[in-house]
C-alpha cells in the first residue's frame, strides 16, 4: 500500500536508502475494533505507525483502573516508550475502529537507526516532544477542576480528530473521556449536562459537538491547553 501519511516519521525518511530498506522490511497488521496490539507486560516487540484507523493507549492505575495516556490517528507511533528502554510494554493499544498498522520489528528498527543518522535525529525530536506533552499532562492533572478536565479532553479530541457532521469525528464512551481526564464517570456526565444546559456542546447517543469551541478554550487558556495535541 502506498502511504499518503506525510507526518509519519518513517514516511519522512522515506527516500534515504536505508528507509527504503525499512519500507521493505514492515509488516502490516490488520485490527478489528476493540483488538487489542499491544498487552501491557508483554515484551517489546518494536513499533507501531498506524496507516489509517483510531487507537488508544492506556495504563493500568491504582486497584487496576485504566487511564488512558494519548490517542492516536493516522501516521502517529504507538509503542515507542518501551522500544530501545525496557524488555517489556508499559502501556497497552486498543483499536478504536478497523484499523491498519505497519510494524517494524526490534532488529530491524535498531539497524536502520544506526545507518540513517537523520531518522535518528527525528526520533530524537519526537520523543522530546513527547516528554514535553507527558509533563504537561502531569500539571494540567494537578491545577485543573473535574469541569476544565473534561473540557480540555474536548479539546484535545477536537484538535486530534476534527469534526464529522457536527459531531467529533471519534466516538467515545463516557467513561472512555473519563479515563483520559483523570475523572470519575459521574463527574464527565455532570460536567457535559451542564456543558449542554450552557449550549456549549450538543449530543446525540455517544456523539458530542462542541457548539462554540473558542468559548471552551478561552475557559481553561490560564493551562496552555493547546500544548498537548
Amino acid at each position: 500500500m502506498s502511504c499518503i501519511n506525510s507526518d509519519c516519521i518513517i514516511k519522512k525518511n522515506y527516500n534515504d536508502e536505508c528507509g527504503k530498506e525499512l519500507i521493505v522490511k514492515k509488516h502490516t497488521v490488520l485490527c478489528k475494533k476493540n483488538q487489542n496490539f499491544i498487552i501491557e507486560g508483554s515484551p517489546v516487540h518494536g513499533l507501531y505507525f498506524i496507516f489509517k484507523g483510531k487507537a488508544k493507549v492506556a495504563k493500568t492505575g491504582i486497584h487496576g483502573r485504566e487511564q488512558i495516556v494519548r490517542f492516536a490517528k493516522d501516521g502517529e507511533t504507538i509503542g515507542h516508550r518501551g522500544f530501545g528502554s525496557g524488555q517489556f510494554y508499559h502501556i497497552s493499544a486498543v483499536a478504536m475502529e478497523d484499523t491498519i498498522l505497519c510494524h517494524f520489528g526490534n532488529e530491524v528498527l535498531n539497524d536502520i537507526l544506526l545507518k540513517t543518522p537523520k531518522l535518528t535525529y527525528d526520533f530524537m525530536l519526537f520523543y522530546a516532544e513527547e516528554l514535553n506533552r507527558s509533563e504537561t499532562k502531569v500539571k494540567k492533572f494537578a491545577q485543573m477542576t473535574v469541569r476544565e478536565k473534561v473540557i480540555d479532553a474536548l479539546l484535545y479530541m477536537h484538535r486530534k480528530f476534527g469534526l464529522l457532521n457536527g459531531f467529533l469525528n471519534v466516538q467515545l464512551s463516557r467513561k472512555e473521556i473519563a479515563d483520559f481526564a483523570g475523572t470519575t464517570d459521574e463527574q464527565v456526565i455532570r460536567v457535559l449536562s451542564s456543558l449542554k444546559k450552557e449550549t456549549l456542546i450538543h449530543t446525540k447517543g455517544k456523539k458530542i459537538g462542541l457548539t462554540d469551541p473558542e468559548i471552551l478554550r478561552k475557559e481553561i487558556a490560564v493551562h496552555n491547553y493547546f500544548l498537548d495535541s
